[in-house]
């Protein structure tokens, strides 16, 4: 590099020479103080599948990026595994984890100064997380995924981590015998890599593809298979060069990029987490990102893919069938996506997407035809009404009643809820609150995976609905309503709601309502209480008297 284009990181003279000598320590030779020093954020763990191959991935990319001219330092940050926590008490970290990695990716690359970074991540809370540190640095920044895992099997079905959760309800419901529900966890996790189906990582994964930080097809690639290994050195030489012409990335992140992601989140059916994380990553990038845009976006844009939790099919073999950008190729001429946004490679996305064909392969039903989608329209829905004047949340995607009325069964934890389901106190026409579950009130906003599979293996979930101010995994489907805003714990009307009251669902007028007289309400809000803290110390109490509304992203800074 030559001394015009000299990395910032470049220390010279005296004054500097205690620097130079503990970089020397780590490696550094006398020619490689004139290279870019690029940060490595490694989620790697032996905590979940979905990270014990990052690690291999880490070795990958600092080895192209030395080959490609740069000096690469690898740092490790969090992880949290959703799946494992689901359903206890830890799972209240794990959208805290989110803040705490975006936290330890900024101290670390602005701590040393670092001309860019490259992070790569599996679980959950890796991709927002490393996404949000990116937009706040603003340094030359790319996202290497982890990878999904492959499909399960066990007498002829394809299984992910979802059909565990599922079968403890058909258990339950003494659908299955114990052994069958003792094969199905034995078979549905066979390796390395994030959850797969179109789950909150393969969603965020995708998000980011077609929003220009990741490279194309990376989002849908297995971790086992060896093209995910050469997208990560790849993507080390891209990081390089993007160093070089100083692509920034708020220079990608634009409100183009973010409708991009919003309509690709449609066209896939994917996680309902995508609703909390894009705007946390949009206020970091300095990008006005509202829940209308959200429910804007579900009514021009049609699910065009057959994926589970819903559907039938996992993301390998969305993969097989053209991946991300087959789907980004459909929209763009449909007029459906900004192709002149820019990407980490320097090209735009029309220029990424040029040879790819404007219609799915045929042969394969995995990706359907633009006039024959799995629904005419996104499958989230924004919902208001008086118990939700901020907004709520419904996954609409499986749903075979877009409206119901019943009474309410409340409940003011996860464990009570839970406890009452496996009990078989839930009846087909209930609905169920689950409260003081919110980022406030958890502290954390849980996923309610358990309640909801456990509805769907007993058969309830069609004839069911949720409402609550936590949140859910993107395994989740059913008529369930989440990150119902203002949250119990600040006083919204979901504290208020009582046992029986008759509330409405209603997806298609967008509405979420209480049927109690205002004034009822009002009186009942002026004998309400804020419940003590659940913590007062450690980072969930700090968590909770510094994190935002759900309808804002639940951002904490």
């Amino acid at each position: 590099m030559s001394d015009n284009h000299r990395s910032k990181n470049v220390t010279q003279g005296v004054q500097r020479s205690p620097n130079r000598a503990l970089l020397r320590a780590v490696g550094f030779s006398d020619r490689d103080f004139e290279k870019p020093i690029v940060g490595v954020a490694s989620a790697h763990s032996t905590i979940t599948p979905c990270n014990i191959g990052i690690g291999a991935l880490a070795s990958r990319a600092e080895a192209a990026m030395k080959a490609a001219g740069a000096m690469a330092q690898v740092f490790g940050t969090i992880t949290i595994s959703d799946g494992i926590s689901m359903g206890t008490e830890g799972m209240k970290y794990s959208l805290v984890s989110r803040e705490v990695i975006a936290d330890s990716i900024e101290t670390v690359c602005n701590g040393q100064s670092m001309d860019g970074v490259l992070a790569i991540g599996g679980c959950d809370k890796n991709l927002p997380g490393a996404m949000i540190a990116m937009a706040r640095m603003n340094i030359p920044s790319i996202f290497v995924y982890g990878g999904t895992i492959k499909p399960g099997h066990y007498h002829g079905r394809d299984l992910t981590v979802v059909s565990a959760f599922e079968a403890v309800g058909e258990f339950i419901a003494k659908r299955i015998d114990e052994q069958e529900l003792l094969e199905i966890e034995r078979h549905a996790c066979p390796g390395a890599g994030s959850c797969g189906g179109m789950y909150t990582a393969n969603t965020m994964a995708a998000i980011f593809e077609a929003m220009g930080m990741s490279l194309p097809y990376s989002s849908t690639m297995a971790t086992e298979d060896d093209e995910k290994s050469d997208n990560a050195a790849c993507s080390a030489e891209v990081l390089v060069q993007a160093i070089r012409k100083q692509i920034l990335p708020r220079d990608i992140l634009t409100r183009k990029a973010f409708e991009n992601a919003l309509a690709i989140l449609m066209a896939l059916g994917g996680s309902t987490n995508a609703v909390l994380h894009l705007p946390a990553i949009a206020y970091a990038a300095g990008v006005e990102l509202s829940l209308d845009d959200f429910d804007d976006m579900s009514r021009k844009v049609p699910v065009l893919c057959d994926l589970k939790p819903s559907g039938r099919y996992v993301t390998t073999e969305l993969h097989k069938a053209g991946g991300i950008p087959q789907i980004m190729k459909m929209l763009l001429s449909h007029g459906m996506l900004h192709g002149d946004a820019l990407t980490i490679t320097g090209q735009t996305i029309g220029e990424v997407l040029q040879d790819v064909p404007e219609e799915p392969p045929v042969g394969q039903d995995v990706i359907r035809p633009w006039g024959r989608p799995m629904y005419q329209h996104g499958h989230l829905a924004i919902l208001k009404g008086n118990l939700a004047s901020e907004g709520a949340l419904a996954k609409t995607s499986g749903v075979k009643f877009p409206r119901m009325t019943g009474p309410a069964c409340v409940f003011d934890s996860e464990e009570e809820c839970m406890s009452a389901i496996l009990s078989r106190k839930i009846e087909a026409g209930d609905v169920i609150v689950i409260r003081y579950e919110g980022p406030k009130g958890g502290p954390g906003m849980r996923e309610m995976l358990s309640p909801t599979s456990a509805l769907v293996g007993e058969g309830l979930g069609d004839s069911v609905g949720l409402i609550t101010d936590g949140r859910f995994s993107g395994g989740t489907y059913g008529m369930v309503v989440g990150h119902v805003a203002p949250e119990a714990a600040v006083g919204g009307t979901i504290a208020l709601v009582r046992e029986g009251d008759l509330i409405t669902i209603d997806t298609e007028k967008r509405l979420l309502e209480l049927h109690v007289a205002e004034e009822e309400i009002e009186l009942r809000r002026a004998g309400w209480t804020a419940p003590f803290p659940r913590y007062t110390r450690g980072v969930l109490a700090k968590y909770a008297k510094s994190v935002s509304s759900a309808s804002k992203g639940a951002v904490t800074d």
